[in-house]
């Protein structure tokens, strides 16, 4: 039997990680810029979490949600006091796209519509209605075609006006990504995020954060969609909230009925699940990095800023996008093969930039150093 291959993968494998480090089978010691697609929020194998997690191993890995997971409760109050939404339910699952198909559904559920609103260059997630909400056409298989999402254009203010003017009494809801990541990372604008709040609150549609990759403080605030100043209706949230381990999750507006049955998960919310999503909990809190990734982000950027040889650089915190100029394509490439530097990338030519919410000043200077080389 052969393994699926489902990415065009590095040829690097990765045995080791101690922070923003890590190193490959051959001992090779490379700046770690992608954290596995954003996973890695608090640093590899940091030892409270290594902690955590092997203490709950040792007491129960496993029991499924037929019984009160008390931890569960600890993460719902932690959460909510980090996050300042204290006054939203917590629903735990596995997965990024298993969040937003739960929070598609629910807000179907609560309305009783179903048009959703996306947009161009989103990302959502490979499953059945997060695929068909995903602005990729090779993602989605006949089968999750469908009349029900509406694309538009991203940050089009007359767009959406428009639609909701012409149909908004059918829309359940409209799920957007505070940046979005896949495609090259793209802000959604604050007055277009500000807009979508009010059409919904006047349509009676729902507003979904996806959280999945921009949440977490990541951009240097708890949600990217903070930066707004709007309230979601369901914020969902994956990557750093198990910093490696898979751990999702719905905040839910305490609006929202709920019914036995209505959601229901095998592995969500499992003891070791909990103990991994706590751990980074307290790891972001005790040590300040939402705070670090203001100021670490805000430093790239503004440097970055200063390169003349770039098209542009997009981002906030520690979510960065550098595109590049043609000539320069090749660049991640020589990043992970001469300076030993792991980035994300986004074709045809944008760097991603998604590193551990701990990445120090001279984390930082490596990487600039490097990339000045590169672009000399």
């Amino acid at each position: 039997m052969k393994i699926v291959e489902v990415y065009k993968r590095l040829d690097l494998e990765i045995t080791k990680g101690k922070g923003c480090f890590v190193w490959d089978k051959s001992g090779t010691q490379y700046l770690d810029m992608f954290g596995g697609h954003a996973v890695i929020s608090v640093g590899h194998t940091h030892p409270h979490y290594v902690s955590e997690v092997s203490r709950q191993l040792n007491l129960l890995g496993f029991y499924s949600n037929s019984v009160r997971i008390s931890i569960q409760e600890q993460i719902a109050d932690k959460l909510g006091t980090i996050s300042g939404k204290e006054n939203y339910n917590l629903f735990l699952c596995n997965s990024g796209a298993e969040a937003n198909e739960n929070a598609l559904k629910l807000a179907s559920y609560q309305n009783g519509r179903k048009k959703v609103v996306a947009f161009t260059g989103s990302f959502h997630g490979r499953t059945s209605l997060t695929a068909a909400a995903t602005n990729i056409s090779a993602i989605a298989a006949p089968v999750n075609e469908t009349t029900h999402i509406i694309f538009l254009p991203h940050n089009d203010l007359n767009a959406l006006e428009a639609t909701f003017s012409e149909m908004g009494d059918e829309i359940s809801s409209v799920i957007i990504e505070g940046i979005q990541g896949v495609s090259g990372i793209h802000i959604s604008q604050n007055e277009f995020l500000q807009k979508i709040r009010r059409l919904c609150d006047q349509y009676g549609a729902y507003l979904i954060a996806d959280a999945i990759q921009c949440g977490y403080g990541r951009t240097g605030s708890f949600f990217s969609h903070d930066y707004s100043g709007i309230n979601a209706d369901i914020y969902t949230l994956a990557k750093g909230m198990g910093n490696g381990f898979p751990v999702a999750g719905l905040m839910i507006n305490p609006l929202f009925k709920s019914e036995y049955g209505s959601l229901g998960t095998t592995f969500g919310g499992n003891p070791l699940a909990c103990s991994a999503a706590l751990a980074v909990l307290n790891i972001i809190e005790e040590e300040r990095l939402i705070e670090n990734a203001n100021l670490i982000g805000n430093y790239l950027l503004n440097e970055l800023r200063k390169f003349n040889n770039l098209k542009e650089v997009r981002g906030r915190g520690l979510m960065i996008g550098i595109e590049t100029v043609d000539e320069f394509e090749n660049i991640r490439t020589a990043l992970i093969n001469k300076h030993h530097i792991i980035t994300g990338e986004a074709k045809p030519n944008v760097i991603r930039l998604l590193p551990p919410l701990n990445f120090t000043y001279e984390h930082a200077d490596l990487f600039l150093n490097a990339l000045k080389k590169e672009l000399a």
